[in-house]
């Protein structure tokens, strides 16, 4: 799949992001449905597992657009501060909006990619359709009560929760009661037996790349409605 990369700055600073296209493109230019992906905390848009979650979601017919955080592309290991993290969001949504001019867009990510387009989407001048969360941390593992979730009733587009029933960042029983009273529209997709990455035992016999494709579906699914 061929790939369009363009420069990103935030704050003096700049990084880097990445079209994945759908193939449904208008010829001006026009990309009718994309999604803006960030990372996790600890690999880059690079990392085999953002591909191909990149890939399958592109090959349901959206433009995909991966990025780095300002701490990865400068290749530092711990993550930027809460404001930094939120104004590379903000930089690559105006990116896009201008250099893709999409009908509608979507946000979100893996772990910490997605909790940051939470906080980013609660904002009262941000406005998506919609958002893709994979693997919500919503706590950090073995710590149940420092939950993450007092801002999500501040997100006015609907969201999709994606979570694997292994998850120690918490799972789908522990993120359903905080499901009601969201914005209208929200949903949560469960991974039978998925970890983190969404990734289920071998004993399953369920491939990564399958639930990956199974998701994008879901996504696309989730979408339709909006």
């Amino acid at each position: 799949m061929a790939r369009d990369g363009f420069s990103v700055e935030v704050g003096g600073e700049s990084t880097t992001a990445t079209l994945y296209p759908a193939g449904q493109s208008a010829a001006d230019g026009m990309v009718a449905r994309t999604l803006v992906l960030g990372h996790g905390a600890g690999a880059p848009q690079t990392h085999p597992w953002m591909v191909a979650m990149a890939g399958a979601i592109a090959a349901e017919g959206f433009g995909v657009v991966s990025f780095d955080f300002v701490y990865m592309a400068a290749r530092r290991r711990l993550p930027d501060r809460p404001a930094v993290l939120e104004a590379t969001w903000r930089a690559v949504i105006d990116a896009v909006r201008s250099r893709l001019r999409p009908d509608r867009l979507f946000i979100g990510g893996k772990s910490m990619g997605g909790r940051i387009a939470t906080l980013v989407a609660a904002q009262a001048d941000v406005e998506v359709d919609g958002l893709l969360l994979l693997g919500y941390p919503l706590h950090p593992p073995g710590k149940p009560n420092q939950l993450r979730a007092a801002h999500l009733p501040r997100v006015r587009a609907p969201m999709l929760f994606v979570q694997g029933s292994r998850d120690p960042f918490g799972g789908p029983e522990e993120l359903a009661p905080f499901i009601h009273g969201l914005a209208p529209g929200t949903r949560l997709f469960a991974v039978e037996g998925g970890d983190h990455s969404l990734a289920t035992p071998r004993s399953s016999g369920v491939t990564l790349a399958a639930t990956m494709a199974r998701v994008a579906r879901e996504f696309a699914h989730f979408t339709a409605s909006r």
